[in-house]
């Protein structure tokens, strides 16, 4: 049923959920895991980014270690991308290049205000993923 899954994370407890049950789902099926994290750039600016002495550097190396983190509590192979930009962009255009079969992902990240059911990113990908998508 799925041969590619792809679990997109930002370290939260919805994306942790997310990670379980794509792991889970991967074992299962006998699936391809890859994993993402996405330095929101549209949070900060590019531009701010690049200027910070770093910062982007620090965000990259704050995801690498989530990845790594992911991949070690897995027991399945991950494959790992860091990316930058606009987190749904950048999680879709993943999603098409390995041709997930699967997209699961935190109902909300982060950024996500108290009491949102589904936060934005979310809301943007199940909207348009163009593949089935799982919130955790």
């Amino acid at each position: 049923m799925y041969d590619t899954i792809l679990v997109a994370t930002d370290g939260s407890d919805a994306a942790n959920r997310a990670v379980e049950h794509a792991t889970d789902l991967a074992s299962s099926f006998d699936a391809d895991l890859h994993t993402i994290y996405v330095v929101d750039t549209t949070r900060y600016g590019k531009s701010v980014l690049s200027d910070a002495g770093g910062a982007l550097d620090d965000l990259e190396e704050r995801g690498a270690g989530i990845l790594e983190d992911v991949a070690a509590r897995s027991d399945v192979d991950v494959t790992t991308e860091i990316r930058s930009g606009r987190p749904d962009e950048e999680i879709d255009s993943y999603a098409a290049a390995i041709e997930a079969d699967l997209v699961v992902l935190g109902n909300r990240g982060l950024g996500s205000g108290p009491g949102e059911e589904l936060g934005s990113v979310a809301e943007r990908v199940v909207r348009n993923a163009g593949r089935p998508v799982i919130t955790a």
